[in-house]
């Protein structure tokens, strides 16, 4: 079976359990606030990333590291629940699985720490010995949650491995010159990409700079106004966001590039697949937390053909 025919995505991942609360609005420097609805849940965008595939789909290969301590356990008893290959996870004794604070104000938005743990024990070395998960997919996802230089490995080690490279680089770093040419398609919001090119301007100036330095395209995401695809061929288009209720805008950049990296997989073109990561980050908005807002295709495809109240309520 081809890797297309299996659509198989290789995410190479962190993992971080989210403590999670809403509060009225985000504190100011040396104030508390008093918040309610503490959610403690399974979280880390490559985690995120590699769930919404396998939810869509996708045959995902994981590439990770967790501690060996109770998170650690949780994470890959959640792995195995959605469905995903965890060959390719190491559990390390000296780093603890890593963890993420969040809160949530009444608007839906979100302000986000993490302490990475055992995400910055995934090294090189790992990563080569996951040659066979580079081997057997045809998308590969990476994000900067892990450190530069794994990431740097990984990109290069699935582009020749003939992987379709996707970096979504958040959290947002300048990326050094020589990392450029192992990317294919790069999925930052427009915040983030300001950041990784060390230059101000509106989407379609920063998108243009990222174009530059891809393979195949930079699509830049832009919350409640869609996506940004600019492409080699010169062509540049919006795709325009799903109008839903939202809820908590946590993970939603996640689905997005989970739902992406499926359709790539499945030979879609890069367009096409920011419809399909549109679509699911926009579901995501619609409920409370991360891994349990992350929708499943029919919801996906629910909302696709114009059934929003139906993927919005889970209706059959």
């Amino acid at each position: 079976m081809s890797r297309i025919a299996s659509a198989t995505v290789c995410v190479v991942a962190s993992y971080a359990v989210g403590l999670s609360m809403a509060v009225d609005r985000f504190p100011r420097p040396g104030e508390t606030r008093i918040g309610h609805g503490f959610v403690q849940g399974p979280g880390g965008k490559g985690s995120n990333q590699a769930i919404q595939a396998a939810r869509l789909g996708a045959r995902v290969e994981l590439v990770a590291c967790v501690g060996d301590d109770a998170y650690g356990r949780e994470a890959l008893d959640l792995w195995c629940r959605e469905g995903i290959s965890t060959e390719h996870v190491v559990q390390v004794g000296d780093h603890p699985t890593g963890v993420g604070f969040i809160l949530v104000d009444e608007s839906g938005q979100n302000s986000i720490a993490i302490d990475p743990g055992a995400n910055d024990a995934l090294g090189p070395r790992m990563i080569d010995a996951a040659q066979g998960a580079f081997d057997r997919s045809a998308v590969c996802l990476v994000q900067l949650e892990i450190s530069l230089e794994s990431a740097a490995h990984a990109l290069r080690k699935a582009k020749e491995a003939g992987c379709i490279t996707v970096l979504n680089p958040a959290p947002a770093r300048r990326i050094p010159d020589e990392v450029w040419g192992y990317v294919d398609v790069i999925t930052p919001n427009e915040g983030e990409a300001a950041v990784v090119l060390g230059e101000e301007g509106n989407e379609e100036n920063l998108g243009k700079l990222l174009l530059e330095r891809v393979n195949l395209a930079a699509v830049v995401t832009l919350g409640e106004k869609g996506a940004l695809v600019l492409e080699k061929s010169g062509a540049v288009q919006r795709v325009p966001a799903f109008p839903v209720p939202t809820r908590d805008t946590t993970g939603a950049g996640d689905a997005f590039s989970g739902a992406l990296g499926l359709r790539l997989a499945q030979g879609s073109d890069v367009v096409e697949a920011a419809r399909w990561g549109a679509a699911a980050g926009a579901l995501t908005c619609t409920v409370p937390g991360v891994v349990p807002a992350l929708p499943d295709r029919k919801a996906l495809l629910r909302l696709l053909s114009g059934n929003e109240e139906l993927a919005v309520r889970g209706g059959a």
